[in-house]
């Protein structure tokens, strides 16, 4: 144990023997039954966290399996807008009903309860978290295949919470080409094994603008090998995504679901074969 202990492991991060003895994990809804949960995680906001969150969601439901998306992103929600701000979740005798899209992917998300979607979330630490656990808790997911959590960037309380009380069975870290990458993704990765998860991929969103005409990939923030960052930190698969203004167009007009492309198939191969070793 520490010499600074607190005695409130759900605060701390710090791996000890006390950490050990303790297990902070909610059961979920009496009557939702998850199989599997993954978490999408950054070190920084604006990487395109909410993207690969939804792209992994969609390619997983094309593959025939059911899921769910959990917006942990409380004080920042995209998942509505990515799939429709006009599908409300709904209260319901024993829990809330989550969002559906047309594609059939359930998602709950702050924005989902708000009567406003513009409606700012100025709430600490602590309610943030415990919306987070409701969400968990509160809401009928019903059957879920592939359940995919949209983290806060960062390391605080919200990605803190999701490690401790949902059953992560590996994170996906994302990223951007920028100077700092090497040093951000190892924050995210650092954080993922004091929590004793998986990284089981990194995503390099951002990573080029590939011409129309002639095809050609010009790295407009600079090329980076994600083979060596990869490498370094001990990430098998790998995928990086470009920059194009079809992917922000359907983004922005909630239909992300019609976003076509293979950039995420190496994670997705992955997740269905990890899912498929039960």
């Amino acid at each position: 144990m520490s010499e600074e202990c607190g005695h409130n492991c759900s605060e701390c991060s710090v791996d000890c023997d006390s950490r050990e003895q303790q297990s902070f994990l909610v059961k979920p809804n009496e009557k939702s039954r998850i199989k599997h949960v993954y978490g999408i995680v950054s070190g920084k906001g604006g990487v395109g966290k909410s993207l690969v969150t939804s792209l992994l969601a969609v390619g997983m439901k094309k593959r025939g399996y059911s899921v769910g998306i959990l917006d942990a992103d409380i004080t920042g929600p995209s998942i509505p807008k990515m799939f429709g701000t006009d599908i409300p979740a709904s209260p319901a005798e024993d829990g809330i009903m989550p969002s559906t899209s047309e594609g059939g992917i359930k998602f709950i998300s702050i924005n989902s309860l708000l009567p406003n979607a513009s409606d700012p979330v100025v709430w600490r630490g602590p309610v943030i978290a415990s919306v987070v656990k409701q969400f968990w808790q509160d809401v009928i997911w019903g059957d879920v295949d592939f359940m995919f959590v949209d983290m806060p960037p960062g390391t605080g309380d919200v990605p803190l919470t999701v490690f401790q009380s949902l059953p992560i069975e590996g994170v996906i870290v994302v990223a951007s080409p920028q100077e700092l990458v090497g040093m951000i993704v190892g924050k995210a990765v650092k954080m993922a094994e004091m929590m004793k998860v998986p990284v089981v991929g990194l995503v390099e969103n951002m990573a080029y603008f590939e011409c129309p005409d002639c095809g050609t990939k010009h790295y407009i923030f600079g090329q980076t090998d994600i083979d060596e960052l990869a490498g370094r930190f001990g990430i098998e698969t790998k995928a990086q995504m470009p920059i194009d203004p079809k992917i922000a167009k359907l983004c922005d007009e909630s239909k992300v679901e019609e976003i076509e492309g293979n950039w995420l198939e190496p994670l997705l191969e992955k997740i269905q074969a990890a899912g498929e070793k039960e």
